[in-house]
């Protein structure tokens, strides 16, 4: 997405609950202008203080669990021990810093990706596969696939309404939250709706102190500040270093089309923008409908670039986030670097104006 901030730093603090997001989506917040595996038991169930923000309950340990060992119980049949072995991979594969992208228990060319690299970090034979020798690895965290969560007010409350794809439909709205609890519980737990929906049948979303089960992403190490950051085309990922050249974390991302390719080239980051307000210029877009002028969009995680804009010297580029986790990795993106919206978080509070940013094929 390409877009050019003209405004001041804005310091924030990113917690793996996006409160870019949850704020947003609360107050429709306006922020500096844009343009642009085991089957797990269930946790033992933490209390919920119903009227608390929804990050609150993540930045403390209000979720815990016990460890299970990588074989508990005996599955069903052999589809649902797949299920079962692959949602745990990836969740460990959160935890350990090498984002699979949104987790829902399938094998795919971001879980491919995030494998690539955790092998070759781990010092194994890089194949991309969940072989026996990775599987091992990252069992050694021995963490629970799954907690149980309690759910809060701010996660039901809302206002919950369908986002339009049609830009001036867009720019008629207040903020750009969740279309759905489900929606945000996903963003929370770096999840899909349906996976959330599927892990928990008969269970209301909508209804506060109701007690579900989500994905254990929550206490993972934390990261130290980035001194470079790398996109890399080709596998289409994002990467995160330190000063000394160590990996600390890898995400999957978009990068540019045959219309809008990649800037190839090293960069700086210019400022770091949370909940942006999106500046939306259709003779930017090669693909603009007919029709379409300048508006502003609303701030939200369902905003054209989510909850979070990285502004880099390269004019009209940034990094950012989506109000489509599904697509990051799969689909093309307007120039920019697309992250899911908690990736995109994560990176701006480990990065600040003057990073590196190098963009390679």
């Amino acid at each position: 997405m390409k877009n050019k901030h003209t405004a001041p730093l804005i310091i924030a603090a990113l917690l793996g609950a996006l409160p870019f997001a949850a704020s947003a989506a609360r107050d429709g917040a306006q922020a500096p202008a844009a343009q642009a595996a085991a089957p797990a038991q269930p946790a033992t169930p933490a209390p919920a203080t119903p009227n608390a923000p929804a990050q609150a309950t993540l930045a403390a340990p209000a979720l815990q669990g016990t460890a299970l060992a990588p074989q508990a119980q005996a599955p069903a049949n052999a589809k649902q021990a797949q299920f079962e072995r692959l949602l745990r991979a990836q969740v460990l594969l959160d935890r350990a810093h090498f984002s699979p992208g949104e987790i829902d228990g399938a094998y795919g060319s971001n879980m491919r990706q995030a494998l690539n690299s955790f092998q070759a970090a781990r010092k194994l034979p890089v194949t991309g596969k969940l072989d026996e020798a990775t599987w091992n690895a990252l069992n050694a965290d021995n963490s629970p696939t799954l907690l149980t969560y309690t759910l809060v007010e701010a996660d039901v409350a809302g206002p919950f309404r369908p986002v339009p794809e049609d830009m001036m439909a867009k720019a008629s709205l207040p903020a750009l939250g969740y279309a759905s609890a489900a929606e945000g519980l996903g963003e929370k737990f770096h999840a899909s709706p349906k996976l959330i929906e599927r892990l928990n049948p008969g269970k209301s979303l909508a209804s506060a102190g109701e007690q579900i089960l989500v994905p254990n992403i929550v206490g993972k190490s934390p990261l130290p500040k980035a001194a470079k950051v790398v996109v890399k085309d080709g596998p289409k990922v994002l990467q995160l270093y330190d000063a000394g050249g160590q990996l600390l974390a890898q995400y999957p991302a978009s990068t540019g089309s045959e219309y809008d390719p990649l800037p190839i080239g090293t960069w700086k980051i210019e400022g770091v923008h949370p909940n942006p307000v999106y500046h939306y210029n259709p003779k930017l877009f090669w693909d603009a409908e007919p029709g379409d002028k300048k508006a502003k969009i609303a701030a939200g995680p369902n905003n054209p670039v989510g909850v979070a804009w990285i502004d880099l010297s390269k004019p009209h580029y940034g990094i950012h986030g989506t109000p489509v986790p599904a697509h990051v990795g799969k689909t093309e993106s307007h120039g920019c670097i697309r992250l899911t919206n908690w990736s995109a978080a994560e990176v701006a509070n480990l990065v600040a104006a003057g990073t590196e940013v190098v963009l390679q094929d």
